[in-house]
C-alpha cells in the first residue's frame, strides 16, 4: 500500500492459489501455436523439452478461442497427482527399477527424458497460472488472465480465488491447508499476488524476484513412527552414513521408510536407539529426518547404537580421519578404497551420471548387473564392454535378460559418444573426495587443457611443497584439502592403471577459459531460496562462467548473496557480515 500510495480504506485486491510442488515449464506460442518448451522461467535459456511437452495431453499444441497475444510465454507447472505417483512406482519396483522418492522428482524425471515417447507413457499434468514475455495485453487483472489462459485451452487451478482482505487470504490459506491431503495432488503452500497487472507492473521486481507476489509456504509435516532398524550405507567416498529403518508412516502425502541419521555426532546427539518411537519430518517436504526420540524415557530401551568399526561391505578399517588441527572428520571412513565394492559401486554411478559423463542408458541398474557379472570394474571397462563380457566367456549383451538387440546397440552407442567429454565432466567424474562439479569447472577453466592439470598434480604429487603444488594452492577457490586429494588420488597404483587405461579410450575435451572482464570475476557468490526463473545448477553454471567461485555457505569471505524467496539463515548472516546480497 505505501508504494502504491493507497490509504488503509483504498481496496487492495489479492488472488490466492496453491504453490504446486512439481516442474516450472515455459510455454512460448506464436500466433497460437507451440514452438517452444522449455524448463526454465524466460524459455530462450536452460532445457529445451518442446519435444516432450508436445506429448503431454493438457499442453495445448494451437490456443483456442480468440484474444490471444501473437507471441505469449505461458507459464506453468507439471506435477503427477499422488495416485499416478503410487501406480508408477509400483510399476518401476515390479520391473526391478529404481522408486521415485515423490511426486516432484517423477514429474521432474518424465518430462527430461530424453526419449519423448518414455514421457508420453508417464502421467504428467500441467497447470497453467502465469505468463512472461507477451507482445500485447489481454488482461487487467490476474483474475481476467487466468480465465483467459482456461480459455485458451490450458488447465488452471480451481481453487485460484480473489480476495479483498488480509483475513480473505489467511482463510484461504487455511482451508488449502485442511484440504492439502485430499487434494490428489502435492502442494506446499499458497501463492498471494495483487490482483490489478498495472499495480504489478508498478512494484515490479528486486532482483528477477516480483514485489507483487510472495509464496506463504506450509511448515514441514511431521509424524511419529518406529525406529526398526539403524543400517549403515557406505558412499562413494568411503563414509559410512548411519540410515534410520522405520515402520512406514505417511509423511506429506508420502510414505516414508527410511530416514537419514547423518553420522555417529547426531545418533549420540538425538540418544535414537532400535525400538524407540520417533518424531520425523520431510525436510523442505522432500528429504527425511528424524527431529527427536518421543518416549525416551521409556524402560527397556536397547544399548545405545554404536558405530562399526569395519566396513560392512569390505571388512577393512572403518576410521574418522584427524584434520590439521587435529580435530575428527564427523563422517566415519572406510579405508579399503576401490577394494570396497560399494564403493567402486557407487563410485561408478557417479562417473555415468548426469552432472559427470552422463551416458543415455547406464544408470544405477546397468552398472550393479555389470559389476555382479564382473564385467565392469573400473571407468576404463565401460568403453572396452564387448571386449570384457567376451573375456569373462559371457554371452553378447543382447542376449541377456533385459536387453535385446535394439537396446544392446543404442547402450553401447551412447557409451560411444562420450569418448570426447568435457574436461570439467571427466574430472568430476573420477570421484575424487573433495573435487565436485564446482572444483572440477574451476580447475578446468584455469588450466583448460587436461594434460597441463594432470602433469600438475604429478609434479605436486612428486613434490610436496613445490612449485607445481604451490601453482595449485595458488588459484582462487582451491585450497590445501582439494590439493592433498587430488595429490592421493594420483599416488594410488590402481587410480594411476585406470588413468592409463581411461585415457586410452577417451578424449578430454579443453575447458573455458575463465572470463577476465566480467563484474562477478574472482568473486565469491552463495545462492539461496528459491529461484525462480532458473534452476540452481544453471544459476551456479552461468556464474562460474562469468568467472565467479560458488560456494555453499556464507562466510566473511562471501562477496555476493544471491537471495530468492524463502531465505532463512543465509540471509541473515549475509546482512550481520556486510555482505552484498541481491
Amino acid at each position: 500500500r505505501r508504494f502504491l500510495g493507497l490509504s488503509d480504506e483504498d481496496e487492495l485486491v489479492m488472488t490466492a492459489e496453491p504453490k504446486i510442488d512439481g516442474l516450472s515449464l515455459s510455454l512460448t506460442y506464436v500466433e497460437g501455436r507451440l514452438t517452444q518448451a522449455a524448463t526454465r522461467g524466460d524459455g530462450r535459456v536452460g532445457e529445451d523439452v518442446t519435444a516432450n511437452a508436445r506429448t503431454l495431453a493438457e499442453i495445448p499444441q494451437s490456443l483456442r478461442g480468440t484474444g490471444w497475444p501473437d507471441l505469449i510465454e505461458v507459464r506453468g507447472e507439471v506435477y503427477m497427482s499422488t495416485e499416478d505417483f503410487a501406480a508408477l512406482n509400483a510399476q518401476e519396483e515390479a520391473g526391478g527399477r529404481k522408486t521415485y522418492m515423490n511426486p516432484r522428482n517423477a514429474a521432474a524425471g518424465g518430462l527430461r527424458q530424453k526419449d519423448p515417447a518414455i514421457t508420453a507413457a508417464r502421467p504428467l499434468k500441467f497447470f497453467a497460472y502465469a505468463w512472461g514475455q507477451c507482445s500485447s495485453t489481454f488482461a487487467e487483472t490476474q483474475t481476467d488472465a487466468v480465465a483467459a489462459l482456461a480459455q485458451w485451452g490450458f488447465v488452471t487451478n480451481g481453487l485460484f480465488a480473489p480476495h479483498d482482505t488480509v483475513d480473505g487470504l489467511l482463510a484461504a490459506y487455511d482451508d488449502m491447508a485442511e484440504r492439502r491431503a485430499g487434494l490428489g495432488y502435492d502442494i506446499d503452500g499458497v501463492v498471494y499476488k495483487v490482483n490489478r497487472l498495472d499495480w504489478q507492473q508498478r512494484l515490479g521486481f528486486v532482483s528477477r524476484f516480483p514485489r507483487w507476489a510472495i509464496a506463504h509456504k506450509f511448515p514441514a509435516e511431521k509424524a511419529v513412527t518406529v525406529l526398526e532398524a539403524i543400517d549403515i550405507q557406505v558412499g562413494r567416498t568411503g563414509s559410512l552414513t548411519p540410515v534410520a529403518r522405520l515402520a512406514p508412516v505417511t509423511v506429506g502425502g508420502v510414505v516414508v521408510s527410511n530416514a537419514t541419521l547423518h553420522n555417529e555426532d547426531e545418533i549420540a546427539r538425538l540418544d535414537v536407539r532400535v525400538g524407540d518411537r520417533v518424531e520425523i519430518q520431510r525436510a523442505g517436504d522432500v528429504i527425511p529426518q528424524v527431529l527427536r526420540v518421543v518416549d525416551a524415557d521409556r524402560a527397556g530401551r536397547s544399548a545405545p547404537f554404536e558405530m562399526p568399526q569395519t566396513c560392512p561391505e569390505c571388512g577393512s578399517e572403518a576410521v574418522r580421519v584427524l584434520d590439521d588441527k587435529g580435530e575428527a572428520d564427523v563422517r566415519r571412513r572406510c579405508t579399503g578404497g576401490l577394494t570396497c565394492p560399494a564403493q567402486a559401486v557407487e563410485r561408478l554411478k557417479h562417473f555415468v551420471s548426469r552432472k559427470a559423463l552422463d551416458i543415455d542408458g547406464v544408470g544405477a541398474k546397468q552398472i550393479e548387473l555389470f559389476y555382479a557379472r564382473g564385467v565392469v570394474r573400473g571407468p576404463q571397462h565401460l568403453f572396452q564392454l564387448p571386449q570384457r563380457i567376451t573375456q569373462a566367456g559371457l554371452p553378447p549383451l543382447a542376449e541377456w535378460d533385459g536387453f535385446g538387440e535394439v537396446s544392446s546397440q543404442k547402450l553401447l552407442a551412447a557409451i560411444d559418444a562420450r569418448r570426447e567429454v568435457a574436461f570439467a565432466r571427466f574430472l568430476n567424474g573420477l570421484g575424487i573426495r573433495n573435487v565436485g562439479e564446482t572444483t572440477s569447472g574451476l580447475l578446468a577453466r584455469t588450466f583448460v587443457k587436461w594434460g597441463v592439470f594432470w602433469s600438475t598434480v604429478e609434479a605436486a604429487l612428486a613434490d610436496p611443497g613445490g612449485e607445481a603444488e604451490q601453482a595449485l594452492l595458488a588459484i582462487d577457490g582451491i585450497g590445501s584439502t582439494a590439493v592433498d586429494s587430488l595429490k592421493a588420488f594420483a599416488h594410488e597404483a590402481h587410480n594411476q592403471t585406470m588413468m592409463r587405461e581411461l585415457l586410452g579410450e577417451v578424449s578430454v575435451l579443453d575447458g573455458e577459459s575463465i572470463a577476465s572482464e566480467s563484474p562477478v570475476s574472482g568473486k565469491t557468490v552463495v545462492f539461496t531460496g528459491a529461484l525462480e526463473a532458473m534452476t540452481r545448477d544453471e544459476a551456479k553454471a552461468g556464474a562460474t562462467a562469468l568467472g565467479a567461485k560458488v560456494s555453499g555457505s556464507v562466510s566473511g569471505k562471501t562477496d555476493i548473496l544471491v537471495a530468492g524467496p524463502g531465505a532463512g539463515s543465509k540471509l541473515k548472516k549475509a546482512e550481520n557480515l556486510g555482505v552484498t546480497v541481491m
